[in-house]
């Protein structure tokens, strides 16, 4: 019978011949980690290569993402749509085993990891959505949701302070079905790790509140089983296992060293490989006694199909809840959701209030929760200030089945996480902070982008308009950054029925939102129930003229005020003046050429562009010859009247331009 570690160098073997084929890649942690794999994909996992998407699945992450072929190995082993022509094209353009795991590219891949550290956040945010979905769900004998995650890691992702902040929140959330396995080998790119990082990392965990087991050697098969069996054992806390390994086990000459993290063996150290792992195979040759042990379909089919039974009984127990339990899986908006929220925003525009577009963002929580239990809320302990909370938000550490999370003062972590209960599936996570925080956040959001993340975030006191925290919380270069993110779509509304319809557009984009929301009050501005049809195009004429426009005045947020008291003012003298509307760029530049020309005519080169923020951005709307009022520096501490009036956001001062643009036609 073949031993165990035969089918751990089937990993080991598949990897260095697809890394060196690539002449690119990260042999060292295939290498290294191949016999933990095998012990956890092989007697642990629960899952069905014929179906990735089975709700009930253990997910399983691949933090250090460099690590990606022993992943794209197993999954082929086990019989996920990989092939071996697909090992063979690794890091090639357009292929299924890209350099390192993608989402929604590669069967199997439950998040895009790369970034160290996000992708063990990313898994505190599946262990969150497993908890509180079975809570929501699960009822006496049948535990349709009762499933594990685990996480492979390195030195890396412990380096990175995202670790810190995602792994603390687990710990205080005592996520038992959590089990991380650290690589703990001592090397990085730049050598021996005892030189920059000397963290005693089990008390750090132990700190945490989490169950550390210490010392496993990685590459014994009983020591790793009892490891993960005493982690499975543990009822309230998540589990670190603490595994000392070598990097790129097996490679004679660079085992134990930096030289095999990120680099190919090379060809004759490939050939020396094989020869000390006894593997006498051609390359990308895996013999079939060793495929029938390592595939899964049989029986990952059989696991699911019993699953399936047990939930065959729950749907006639409990039908609505099975009900909703599928339509929350398929990711299906309620009955008549159409119909409700656009109602729920006619009522809005004939009810004006003058009020923060972040008090206009709980009023439509308070509403839309009412008709979406997925959503699932949470801030970095800034709720009060964003407003995030309404009368049924309830947070899971005082009920499991809640939909609320306070995050503590954590940006990254609470972006990665929410990423994470994204691709969980059934939930639709909001997160909020303050919009110049999102730097801390910035990398998470840009996975989010990446991974096409349904995820809504939101971003207040959106400007200088904040007002005495002065320049360290007034953003000013944000927008123009989340705006420029690929799949990224940014609102920044000017009113409670603009919020509504972004946070609409929100939820019913399979994809991720930011809100840009503000602190101080604004004004309700008045509209057909043509301009609000058109508020959902991104951009829209609010205030016209007859014929062409001499001036297009252009604005969002907080300065469509601005916008609309210069129109009156400039109207009265005879001026024929156009304000548009443009609360997302993104959704506008969608649009079809004959709108964004009707909205926009290429004929009218007398262009205004207002927003308390980065200018450069606007030159694309404006040209090359119009105007902007923005900011080109950082802001100062003061009201915010008077903050406006010190950077020129007045009306006087968009008529002082718009006078230097109309004089050219006179």
């Amino acid at each position: 019978m073949l031993s165990e570690r035969i089918l751990a160098n089937a990993i080991r073997i598949l990897s260095i011949d697809a890394i060196q084929r690539a002449n690119s890649g990260h042999p060292g942690c295939p290498m290294g980690m191949a016999d933990i794999a095998e012990v956890l994909w092989r007697d642990y996992l629960n899952h069905n290569p014929n179906n990735p998407n089975w709700i009930n699945r253990d997910r399983f992450v691949l933090s250090n993402g460099h690590g990606s072929m022993l992943l794209y190995s197993v999954l082929h082993l086990t019989g996920y749509n990989i092939s071996i022509e697909d090992l063979k094209n690794f890091r090639q353009l357009h292929s299924k085993t890209p350099g390192h795991p993608e989402y929604g590219h590669t069967e199997g891949v439950e998040v895009t990891t790369g970034p160290l550290g996000q992708g063990l956040a990313n898994a505190v945010g599946f262990a969150i959505a497993e908890r509180t979905l079975a809570a929501q769900f699960n009822r006496a004998q049948f535990n349709i949701i009762n499933h594990y995650t685990y996480v492979f890691l390195g030195d890396g992702c412990m380096m990175e302070g995202i670790s810190h902040e995602a792994c603390a929140l687990a710990g205080t959330m005592k996520l038992n079905k959590l089990i991380m396995f650290y690589d703990n080998n001592g090397i990085s790119i730049d050598g021996d790790v005892t030189e920059w990082f000397t963290d005693n990392t089990a008390m750090r965990f132990e700190s945490y509140g989490w169950h550390v087991i210490r010392n496993i050697d990685g590459h014994n098969r009983n020591a790793i089983k009892v490891a993960i069996d005493q982690a499975k054992a543990i009822l309230d806390k998540p589990s670190l296992l603490i595994c000392n390994t070598i990097i790129a086990f097996g490679a004679p000459n660079k085992s134990g060293t930096h030289n095999a993290h990120g680099a190919p063996l090379g060809e004759e150290e490939v050939a020396a490989t094989r020869k000390a792992l006894h593997w006498n195979e051609p390359q990308f040759i895996i013999p079939k006694e060793i495929y029938k042990l390592w595939n899964a379909t049989i029986l990952g089919q059989t696991k699911e199909d019993t699953w399936q039974q047990l939930f065959y009984k729950y749907e006639i127990t409990y039908p609505n809840l099975a009900k909703e339990l599928i339509r929350r899986i398929q990711r299906k908006l309620p009955d008549n959701w159409h119909k409700k929220t656009q109602k729920f925003i006619t009522n809005l525009q004939m009810n004006p209030q003058n009020i923060a577009t972040r008090h206009a963002s709980q009023i439509v929580i308070e509403s839309f929760s009412k008709k979406l239990p997925e959503l699932f809320g949470g801030s970095a302990d800034l709720t009060p200030s964003n407003l995030t909370t309404c009368s049924q938000s309830s947070s899971i550490i005082k009920n499991p089945a809640g939909n609320y999370i306070h995050y503590g003062v954590r940006e990254f972590g609470m972006t990665a996480i929410a990423n994470g209960i994204a691709h969980y599936g059934t939930f639709l996570p909001y997160t909020a902070t303050f919009l110049t925080f999102v730097e801390y956040a910035r990398n998470a959001v840009r996975m989010a982008a990446l991974m096409n993340s349904h995820h809504i975030m939101i971003y207040t006191h959106d400007s200088i308009g904040l007002g005495e925290d002065g320049p360290t919380h007034q953003p000013i270069e944000q927008l123009a950054n989340l705006r420029m993110t690929p799949n990224l779509i940014v609102w920044r509304p000017c009113d409670q029925v603009e919020t509504a319809v972004a946070w609409k557009a929100a939820i019913e984009h399979h994809g991720p939102t930011a809100l840009i929301l503000s602190r101080q009050n604004l004004m309700q501005q008045e509209r057909t129930e043509t301009q609000i049809n058109n508020i959902a195009r991104g951009g829209y004429i609010l205030k016209d003229c007859q014929n062409i426009p001499e001036l297009i005045i252009i604005a969002t947020g907080s300065e469509i005020t601005l916008a609309i008291n210069s129109y009156y003012r400039l109207t009265e003298e005879g001026y024929k003046i156009r304000v548009i509307s443009l609360p997302s760029t993104n959704i506008f530049d969608r649009q079809d050429k004959s709108y964004r020309e009707y909205i926009l005519p290429n004929a009218v080169i007398n262009r205004i562009a207002i927003e308390a923020s980065s200018i450069d951005y606007w030159y694309k709307y404006v040209g090359l010859y119009g105007e902007i009022i923005g900011m080109n520096t950082f802001g100062k501490s003061a009201p915010s009247n008077q903050l406006f009036k010190f950077f020129d956001f007045t009306v006087d001062y968009i008529i002082k331009k718009s006078y230097k643009l109309l004089k050219n036609l006179k």
